[in-house]
């Protein structure tokens, strides 16, 4: 399995990272793709990829809720980095209108800048998106749905959400732990996406599933993703990991 999207190098996974490693390897993820947050995630998110070349994987990006009024200052800092080093992609960018739109201007411009990078790298981007789907859309037309591709991290939208997202060919929907929630609704019509346009991800240590909500969690929680979806396509476990996997491997060339 490959987790498309975590955060184990956060400083709620220092004192046992080793020990997530391994399980999450013996619970069969062999790859972890690893999106940046903000400046100071940079060096730790970093050094677990150097720890840990074989099975971690970074991409690089400024998260919507860490984009103040310096942002163009963090934005330049952060697009060195791709000069410095391989990433699999630019993220985790986009629009999160959720806790604060005091900066919903300088949100919009900071997703479209990265956008552009991502035309430019010839990079996947991951997309956050809360309470902001028609600003994401707009913005992905603006700069060139043809030209973008990767994954709407989190997904967890309405039908018509997840109609206008499919819309979009080159993307994929990154599902988690929120699929095994009970008021989850968008689990009723999942399964209108093609599974060729899925891909697994845990976003550790958040969005914890059930049974273990409320609790930190880790990439080797993906199997209960896995068990989760293999209801909802009607289709063996074995199948939703072979396919899940091959879409994250062709999306993030890893």
């Amino acid at each position: 399995m490959v987790d498309s999207h975590t955060h184990i190098y956060s400083e709620e996974f220092q004192g046992d990272i080793q020990e997530i490693i391994n399980r999450a390897l013996e619970s069969g993820v062999k790859k972890l793709c690893l999106p940046n947050i903000n400046i100071d995630s940079i060096e730790p998110l970093f050094s677990l990829c150097e720890q840990y070349p074989d099975h971690c994987f970074p991409m690089m990006g400024l998260h919507p809720t860490d984009i103040k009024t310096n942002y163009k200052e963090d934005l330049a800092l952060i697009y060195s980095q791709f000069e410095k080093k391989k990433q699999i992609a630019v993220g985790e960018i986009g629009i999160d209108l959720y806790w604060d739109q005091t900066f919903i201007n300088e949100q919009i411009d900071a997703f479209e800048e990265q956008l552009r990078w991502s035309i430019d790298l010839d990079l996947p981007v991951a997309i956050h998106t809360r309470e902001a789907f028609p600003e994401v859309f707009r913005s992905l037309r603006r700069i060139g749905e043809n030209r973008l591709r990767g994954v709407f991290h989190s997904f967890s939208g309405s039908e018509k959400n997840l109609e206008e997202a499919l819309s979009f060919n080159n993307f994929l929907l990154g599902i988690n732990g929120v699929i095994t929630y009970k008021k989850a609704d968008f689990k009723h019509y999942l399964n209108k996406a093609p599974l060729d346009r899925i891909v697994l991800e845990t976003d550790a240590p958040y969005l914890t599933p059930v049974p273990f909500r409320g609790k930190r969690n880790e990439p080797a929680y993906l199997t209960y993703i896995v068990s989760e979806l293999s209801r909802i396509y009607n289709l063996p476990e074995k199948e939703i990991v072979a396919r899940t996997t091959y879409n994250a491997e062709q999306l993030f060339n890893i």
